[in-house]
């Protein structure tokens, strides 16, 4: 098993999905962590599942001072795990010609500018404290794999491929003081936010064929916990700006759907 203890990790967004079972494994591994979510009901349920190794709190990911005030909670930084972000076709993501300003700048906001603010964050401690350290991105496959019939949310993709290449650039640039910037890309996982697509029958009978691994399956949050683990752990210490897709097999599938 990974072993990550006295390990400091921030997790922006770990209180749900992916985050919160990733958050399970490393707290298993050793790891101290501090998670955030907009929800205070959220951060509450997963401190008393996480037990005495994590803490948290409630600030949106969208604002500066969220991540500063994460970063903050520990003395010493490792590691930072980004996982927040989310739909944005509430408020008008969708195809292009669709698509509403408000729901232009919401979703970027969400998915893109959070990641950004809780990196610069993350990089501004791992300098001063002169250590190195640990970024890890959560995009999508979506990012560079599009999905035209079901998933069409562009302001969502644009969003996602630029997690993927602002984390090649800043792996890129401070690769120098032994920072590592890696990238996670999920397809379709079965998360509070998918819960469109999973409760939607022509969706899923898509996925079985988009996504052919294991019978064919919307993806579980722990098929990334493993991923997660290796990235965020010194057994990745000669990797940096790669992006891992953990996707089912839907980026080398084609999906089958009926014809219009």
């Amino acid at each position: 098993m990974t072993t990550l203890s006295g390990q400091n990790i921030v997790i922006m967004g770990g209180t749900t999905g992916l985050g919160l079972s990733a958050a399970k494994q490393l707290v298993a591994a050793g790891a101290n962590i501090v998670v955030t979510s907009r929800s205070q009901a959220n951060v509450d349920a997963a401190l008393a599942e996480l037990g005495p190794q994590a803490r948290g709190f409630a600030a949106d990911a969208v604002t500066p001072d969220s991540a500063e005030r994460a970063v903050a909670m520990f003395d010493w930084l490792d590691a930072l795990y980004h996982v927040a972000g989310g739909s944005g076709r509430s408020k008008g993501d969708g195809p292009l010609h669709e698509m509403t300003d408000e729901g232009l700048d919401h979703t970027l906001d969400l998915n893109l500018k959070s990641v950004v603010l809780s990196n610069r964050a993350a990089i501004r401690r791992f300098l001063h404290q002169n250590t190195g350290g640990v970024i890890l991105n959560m995009a999508s496959v979506l990012g560079w794999s599009p999905s035209p019939r079901f998933f069409a949310s562009h302001a969502y993709a644009a969003a996602k491929a630029g997690i993927i290449g602002f984390s090649k650039s800043i792996a890129a640039y401070y690769a120098p003081q032994n920072i590592r910037v890696n990238v996670i890309a999920p397809a379709l996982v079965e998360t509070p936010m998918s819960q469109r697509a999973a409760g939607n029958d022509e969706i899923m009978a898509f996925i079985k064929t988009k996504q052919p691994l294991d019978g064919g399956r919307i993806g579980h949050p722990d098929d990334c916990d493993a991923a997660a683990l290796l990235l965020l752990s010194p057994g990745s210490k000669f990797i940096t700006g790669q992006v891992l897709a953990v996707d089912g097999g839907w980026t080398v599938s084609e999906g089958q759907v009926e014809p219009p």
